[in-house]
């Protein structure tokens, strides 16, 4: 990511779900996609009914065949993932996609109705039209081909000296090429109010190191792929012996992946904040030009920096020195093209997708070309803020917010409850954590300020320019911060996303208007339903402030440590056993959940629900809960979070996730949680003879 607001995402930012983009589908069939009337009427936000079922679940999507006590996930979605097929343009599907096509459909209509208008010249509603318009016009693009690239492609082949070659480097975010090193202006981890550049290390072009390093017969065979790609696609240039040249650009790939932090690691913040000095910076990595490498990046007088990975810098450094400079231009100029095929030609493009989504995902087809345009133009790094203000006027009920605001409230009560009543933390840690829940800002729908983004130049028939546009704004941006304070009312995804995040150096919790909608939140549902929805979700981004991680930092956002030695041993305790659970799943035969890697997000889940189920029962106000259609108020609560995880994988997809993505898949974000709760037991009388059963000494509950 190069915009403006990537600083709210690298290692600061814990997101509750990431999920590719690149392949929506057309036509989602899913049942539960299929709306009823909504549930919250445009005229008088009074709410008319749930969406699904009679109170908030849909009950026509379980296998009664299935045991609670065996597999919570199959019982509450067994039916729909046995009869499912995903669309052959999705490496996945579930009720987070049901709302992400729901947003695109939404953003396509307001982009068709500004293009309708004939906007004037130079206004947000042009730039809009006409950026989608240039995705959409393929006859240009494919007149084309490669031509957008020559002059690109031409500077590429100029470089003959090192000095050159560390300049291109330097140059490679504004140039849409790669570098063994990458940067990101940030938020500063012991001063949060002002910016930090933070250098880190790039250059892989598959998903993780293991696909280079490990020698299982999947990734044997994607390295194989991989190279036949890089050919195919330097042919595409007329790059003369692409074969060989193929196999050097792996090769020189493998090494940076030698020297790449295993993922567990690159996570862990006490290893990867290390401030210091510029002079300092270049005293402890000489061998490189760093001088040159920031000022042909457009930076001047860097007084300091923070280095990610400290001991990966030296090697890498001996590996632009030892290769020659011929195997670096053929690696970017590899990635030169790779990069900028989504504004090509067809042919192209369909390149990319065929390693990046069909080989390493195991999807067939391309989303729908109208799709894509709607993720290019209505993504955070492009004009997604602008599309955003549309979308809230039209499809956000204010009154929605209020309920939010109540809910977040009511957690925040919850945790407090909780940090009062364990019994493993002591009295001093106690009062820094909620001098910290108290300072949690949360920020619900869409910014109170939005993104100033006039400045940049679109064309209705030039998609490339356009891209490049876009990407100069934001780095521009970006590198303007340093030396300026930060600004804490921006934020870090659209309004119109489905999602949400935690961001530690701000200690705020962000809930965009796209996910406070069915399953997650429903005014027409059932409290449980409410509650083991958009209230899990609330608590878990609470819960990431005090995961393994977030709870590094301090109420304003500083990372310190601010634990007694015995409470945070104590803490690791817990953390080490809940790790240890999780990896000893197997979602894919011979590939285990990461429990180390995927600690933050297991930690949210189990103390989200935690909190929302305290919360709920708050609310309940000592009242015993109705039975609805033969289920207890329990038994809702529990059924509405396994409804939010409904998600259905292709496995090469699920093998991707299991090496990349910090959240455990769905089935046990699910089976993984419910076994730590007494509760859920106990609402679903769960014995010992059934299959996810844990004993009550290793029910993990942190929160």
């Amino acid at each position: 990511m190069s915009s403006s607001l990537k600083f709210l995402f690298a290692a600061l930012c814990l997101v509750l779900l990431s999920c590719g983009a690149e392949e929506t589908p057309s036509s989602p069939t899913s049942s539960n996609s299929e709306t009823t009337a909504n549930a919250v009427s445009s005229a008088s936000g009074t709410p008319t009914g749930p969406e699904l079922g009679s109170f908030g679940i849909d009950l026509s999507h379980q296998d009664p065949n299935t045991q609670p006590g065996d597999d919570f996930f199959k019982y509450t979605n067994g039916l729909w993932l046995d009869t499912y097929e995903l669309p052959a343009d999705r490496s996945n599907y579930g009720s987070f996609a049901v709302l992400s096509d729901r947003s695109d459909q939404r953003v396509r209509t307001i982009i068709d109705d500004l293009t309708a208008i004939e906007p004037s010249p130079g206004s947000m509603e042009q730039k809009i039209s006409d950026y989608y318009l240039s995705f959409m016009n393929t006859e240009i693009l494919n007149e084309l081909g490669i031509s957008p690239l020559l002059p690109g492609l031409a500077t590429l082949a100029e470089i003959d000296t090192r000095d050159e070659l560390i300049a291109a480097f330097g140059r490679s975010q504004i140039d849409n090429t790669a570098s063994p090193f990458g940067f990101y202006v940030g938020a500063d981890r012991s001063d949060p109010d002002r910016h930090q550049l933070v250098l880190s290390l790039g250059g892989l072009g598959l998903p993780d190191r293991d696909y280079y390093l490990l020698d299982t017969e999947k990734f044997v065979d994607v390295r194989e792929e991989y190279v036949a790609h890089i050919a195919r696609t330097l042919d595409f240039a007329g790059i003369e012996d692409s074969r060989l040249k193929a196999q050097g650009i792996l090769e020189l790939e493998t090494q940076i992946a030698e020297h790449t932090w295993p993922r567990a690691q690159r996570r862990n913040r006490d290893l990867t904040y290390n401030p210091m000095s510029f002079d300092e910076f270049l005293a402890a990595y000489p061998g490189f030009d760093w001088t040159a490498y920031f000022l042909a990046a457009g930076i001047q007088s860097l007084e300091g920096l923070n280095v990610n990975y400290p001991s990966a810098m030296s090697p890498i450094i001996d590996l632009v020195n030892e290769l020659a400079v011929g195997e670096w231009k053929n690696y970017m100029t590899y990635r030169f093209i790779a990069d900028s095929a989504g504004t090509l030609s067809e042919e192209i493009n369909e390149e990319s997708f065929h390693f990046y989504s069909t080989v390493l995902r195991g999807v067939p087809e391309q989303r729908q070309r109208w799709e894509r345009g709607v993720a290019r133009v209505g993504s955070l790094n492009s004009l997604g803020e602008a599309l955003g203000q549309v979308y809230v006027d039209r499809h956000f009920p204010e009154a929605a917010k209020q309920q939010m605001e109540a809910l977040v409230e009511n957690l925040r009560t919850a945790l407090a409850q909780s940090i009062e009543e364990i019994d493993w933390m002591g009295a001093a840690t106690k009062a820094v954590a909620n001098k910290k829940l108290q300072s949690f800002r949360p920020k619900i729908a869409y910014p109170d300020e939005w993104r100033d983004l006039s400045s940049i130049e679109i064309t209705r028939d030039g998609l490339f320019s356009n891209a490049q546009n876009v990407r100069e704004f934001n780095y521009e941006d970006e590198i303007s911060r340093l030396g300026q304070a930060t600004n804490r009312e921006e934020w870090g995804m659209t309004p119109q996303t489905v999602n949400a995040y935690y961001n530690s150096s701000f200690n705020e919790i962000v809930f965009p208007a796209g996910i406070l909608q069915p399953p997650f939140f429903d005014p027409g549902a059932d409290l449980a339903v409410n509650y083991g929805g958009i209230a899990a979700v609330i608590g878990h981004e609470m819960g990431h402030g005090f995961d393994d991680q977030g709870s590094k930092s301090d109420s304003m956002g500083v990372q310190r440590n601010w634990w007694t030695d015995v409470d945070r041993a104590n803490f690791e305790v817990l953390t080490t056993a809940l790790a240890s659970q999780y990896s000893r799943f197997e979602p894919v035969p011979g590939y285990f959940i990461d429990g180390n890697f995927t600690l933050g997000e297991n930690i949210g889940d189990v103390g989200g629900l935690s909190l929302a189920y305290r919360a709920y029962h708050m609310a309940l106000g000592g009242e015993e809960a109705p039975v609805i259609d033969g289920f207890t108020g329990d038994q809702r609560f529990f059924l509405s979070w396994a409804q939010v995880w409904q998600r259905k994988y292709r496995e090469d997809a699920l093998i991707q996730r299991l090496t990349t993505d910090p959240h455990s898949p769905a089935e046990f974000r699910v089976n993984g949680v419910v076994r730590n709760f007494n509760e859920w037991y106990e609402a679903f009388d769960v014995q010992p003879d059934h299959a996810l059963y844990l004993p009550p000494a290793e029910r993990i509950r942190i929160w």
